[in-house]
């Protein structure tokens, strides 16, 4: 796999997922070969130091065109986006931020002949009538945030440019993602990532959930290797076009901040549920990844208590290291 050659850009390249993802496909195609790509310049150095940066603007199709035209990409990870609480608060940006910075990269996919598009879902594609249980692959759909509706239709558009294109465009729906190498970006699972950084400074937690919000996440290597994982399985296996579910842990406020107190017994937190509590009672509390699973192999490796472990040892070592 290594020694295929590919051009890769990744489009979105300083966010959470995007800056973790880049690495990992630096690592597999060559440094050189991955040109990571957002608005801003990136503010992680391991990002900045380790391949080609290129500024752009999505919603730009023409310097994006310039752009594609020049690496001549193979692959094009489109991970732009303005997240579920941000987006509520300028929805019609929101909206066109999201679809129309889709609607460039399919057609310049096209125009450009790139062999194949990874778009990222969300759980946010749910509404307060899906079954939030074991939320099955198809079923109700009613998201009720901007973030979700443009979630909902860009699966139904990436869908369309397979069927009616021939357009080998790739999705995972994720749950809400965990890592220690980003902050919070705005997204109403966001707590479960901020929740380590106060614990570990001795802070207590404002938690704007309830204690007993269950939903689904997954640590950042999981997600990682679940993309990697179907963007290299054979295009015969992807048998869902729209979106797959994907699952790895559920869990509570409650329960995470009991997974902390082993490590930290002293750790402290509050409730006061604000918005975002509306939104995340409208999403599911568990995933059925069964199709993930039987097409491509899909398997987690963390648990809530064996993240919560690596989370608090590297996030120890990152501050020991600004420290110096």
């Amino acid at each position: 796999m290594a020694n295929t050659p590919e051009t890769v850009l990744v489009i979105g390249a300083s966010g959470q997922l995007g800056s973790e993802l880049t690495l990992a496909l630096r690592d597999l195609y060559g440094a050189a070969s991955v040109v990571a790509a957002d608005v801003a310049p990136p503010k992680q150095a391991d990002l900045r130091d380790s391949g080609p940066f290129e500024l752009v603007d999505v919603l730009d199709k023409k310097v994006l065109g310039d752009l594609v035209s020049k690496y001549k990409f193979r692959q094009i990870y489109h991970l732009a986006a303005v997240l579920s609480a941000t987006g509520e608060k300028n929805p019609k940006f929101a909206w066109r931020l999201n679809m129309e910075g889709l609607f460039n990269v399919l057609d310049l996919a096209l125009e450009q002949q790139v062999r194949k598009v990874y778009w990222p879902s969300s759980i946010a594609v749910f509404g307060p009538h899906t079954p939030r249980e074991h939320t099955p692959q198809h079923t109700i759909m009613d998201p009720n945030t901007v973030y979700g509706i443009s979630k909902q239709a860009g699966e139904r558009w990436c869908e369309y440019y397979f069927h009616k294109f021939g357009l080998d465009v790739r999705s995972l729906r994720y749950p809400g993602l965990i890592g220690y190498k980003s902050l919070p970006g705005g997204g109403t699972t966001d707590y479960a990532v901020d929740i380590y950084h106060k614990a570990l400074q001795g802070e207590t937690f404002e938690c704007f959930l309830n204690e007993d919000t269950y939903l689904p996440m997954m640590y950042m290597p999981d997600a990682l290797k679940a993309t990697l994982d179907l963007m290299h399985a054979p295009a015969a296996q992807i048998s869902v076009r729209d979106s797959y579910n994907l699952g790895a842990m559920s869990f509570s406020p409650e329960e995470i901040t009991a997974a902390i107190r082993r490590h930290i017994p002293s750790f402290n937190i509050i409730y006061k549920p604000d918005a975002r509590q509306q939104i995340a009672a409208s999403w599911p509390k568990s995933i059925n990844d069964s199709m993930a699973r039987k097409d491509w192999g899909w398997q987690p490796a963390y648990t809530l208590d064996t993240m919560t472990a690596d989370m608090l040892s590297n996030l120890k070592k990152l501050q020991a290291a600004q420290a110096v």
